[in-house]
């Protein structure tokens, strides 16, 4: 019998669970005990925004709490200010 699922960010049960933990942590086991296929998903492009938006050096620890956070905020609307993304330039930018 398979055990029911359903995501603590968007109520649902029908999207599918994550296949393995992203995290080798806590955190990553938490993701996939909680969060759907498609909530994770919308994460993956939002992290790939706000690493593009603010520069994100990924190998400086600094950059990755900043990122553990914005997903805590995003994935299980942990208390705190998510990272806006100012979009008014967009298209703006010349080279």
């Amino acid at each position: 019998m398979t055990e029911s699922f359903v995501c603590t960010r968007c109520g649902r049960g029908d999207q599918g669970r994550i296949d393995r933990d992203p995290f080798p942590s806590d955190l990553g086991a938490r993701i996939v005990a909680e969060i759907c296929a498609s909530c994770w998903d919308e994460w993956k492009e939002r992290q790939m925004l706000l690493i593009n938006h603010y520069g994100l050096k990924l190998h400086e620890a600094a950059s990755r709490e900043f990122l553990y956070t914005n997903l805590r905020i995003f994935l299980f609307g942990e208390e705190g200010s998510a990272a806006s993304i100012d979009t008014s330039a967009e298209g703006s930018v010349e080279w």
